[in-house]
């Protein structure tokens, strides 16, 4: 239940800064040409809101134009009452920009005359900006984003050669011909460092991997029926392969009986040989509450040690981390450093989520699809800044391009209509607008209802 929580707080969060600063870019746009914003709010206000209060957003700036003779700039000019607030239902946000068709559906204020300050009466050029600012300013946010955790952070990483015990990797890879223990060295030719997003999307991507296998580097055919295995399976690539080294262990459990101590590594169960940790549980589970022979090495002494397993298979053993096996590898960046950084990974991660977005239209991707269950099963179980600020700037990116998608009610929806007005030079109807605002609303309730409905099916019956 705890680790529920702070999902759960962790994911209200996020979507509270991704939507507050992709309206904020709707927001100061619409000011910048002299249209009036009605409302701000963070989360939804059916019925009633938390916090309200209205007043001139840019009469601070009126006062010192005044004061000091200056001409007053398009954007602080009245109107400007807005009403900022915050609402009940901790999920997302808007702005109400007058003389536009939106997901309010405000069509009695449509049916009035058109005022100068009304989105509707400025050109289509200013209008196409204030709808493309959302998208922008989530994107801007990501790029601030990863450049922060760079500067803060840095890079820490496991070099695919400093792992000398090689990858471990999941059944759709395997099926592909990849071999537990096989060492990544490049795909198509290019060498790859480490795993890491770049890397995989370089190796799913690729004609041909190149791994180091007993010594000899070996070509591993790609194709495009392992990523949708993965979709499938939902199994992830491959992770590092940690060996069953000691690091602790537990008083009054059978290994602490045995004489196991710290640095011992485990290389047999029996009859199994052992490489991994995985291994090792899976066999063990095989000897419940009874003696088993455990082989390990001890500096390089082969010992045999006769070990009782509880109920469950386990003998109260604690693995040595990552960190303690090889040579991680840290990369520091400085302010300035790290501002390039931001770019390169923000553009990179819009880049293969783009190129991944045609995996949506097959069969094992509609059924990946996921709701907000699955976007909070993303965050870590305990609270990580590190985890959280990686995880929302990667959200940025994904709702920066999902609302450039040119369906009504979405951002890309208006863009799509702006476009056609700019190059024909003619206005689509406000009866057609509401039309399509109608139908996009359709779909994209549609769209939450299967994917959150995704979310239940796989909590119940997976």
């Amino acid at each position: 239940m705890e680790a529920f929580i702070i999902k759960a707080l962790q994911l209200i969060l996020s979507l509270s800064i991704l939507v507050t600063f992709h309206e904020f870019g709707h927001y100061i746009f619409a000011r910048m040409f002299g249209i009036r914003v009605e409302r701000f709010f963070m989360f939804f206000d059916y019925k009633f809101a938390l916090i309200s209060f209205k007043r001139e957003a840019q009469s601070l700036v009126v006062k010192i134009c005044d004061k000091l003779r200056f001409e007053i700039p398009m954007w602080a000019a009245k109107p400007g009452d807005t009403e900022f607030g915050i609402g009940w239902i901790p999920f997302g946000g808007y702005v109400k920009i007058s003389g536009m068709i939106d997901e309010s559906m405000d069509l009695e204020q449509m049916k009035q005359p058109a005022q100068p300050w009304e989105f509707r009466t400025k050109p289509a050029w200013q209008r196409l900006l204030v709808m493309i600012a959302g998208v922008l300013f989530n994107f801007i946010l990501a790029i601030i984003i990863y450049a922060g955790i760079t500067f803060h952070w840095g890079e820490t990483y496991l070099p695919f050669e400093n792992a000398t015990a090689g990858m471990e990797f999941s059944q759709p890879a395997l099926e592909t011909g990849f071999c537990n223990g096989d060492i990544i060295l490049a795909a198509d030719g290019k060498k790859l460092d480490y795993m890491s997003n770049e890397s995989l999307h370089a190796i799913i991507a690729a004609d041909e991997v190149t791994v180091l296998r007993d010594g000899v580097e070996v070509a591993v055919a790609i194709d495009d029926s392992m990523m949708l295995k993965i979709m499938q399976q939902n199994t992830g690539f491959a992770t590092y392969r940690l060996p069953a080294v000691v690091n602790e262990v537990e008083e009054g459990m059978g290994a602490y009986a045995a004489g196991l101590t710290r640095g011992d590594r485990i290389v047999g169960v029996d009859s199994i040989s052992i490489v991994t940790f995985p291994e090792l549980s899976t066999a063990l589970q095989n000897f419940p509450s009874q003696p088993v022979a455990l082989h390990y090495m001890r500096g390089d002494s082969l010992m045999t040690s006769t070990v009782m397993t509880d109920s469950l298979g386990r003998i109260g053993i604690m693995l040595t981390p990552i960190n303690e096996l090889f040579t991680l590898v840290t990369k520091k960046y400085s302010l300035w450093q790290s501002i390039p950084r931001g770019v390169e990974l923000g553009v990179s991660r819009l880049v293969n989520y783009v190129s991944d977005f045609k995996y949506v239209f097959t069969k094992e991707g509609a059924q990946s699809l996921g709701g907000f269950g699955a976007i909070g099963s993303l965050f870590a179980p305990q609270w990580d800044w590190y985890s959280f600020w990686s995880m929302t700037a990667f959200l940025s990116v994904i709702l920066a391009f999902m609302n450039i998608l040119p369906i009504p009610a979405l951002d890309g929806g208006h863009v799509l209509f702006l476009l056609y007005e700019v190059v024909t030079r003619r206005k689509p109807s406000d009866k057609f607008m509401e039309i399509a605002q109608t139908v996009g609303l359709f779909l994209l309730f549609a769209l939450l209802i299967y994917a959150n409905g995704n979310d239940i099916i796989k909590f119940f019956f997976k």
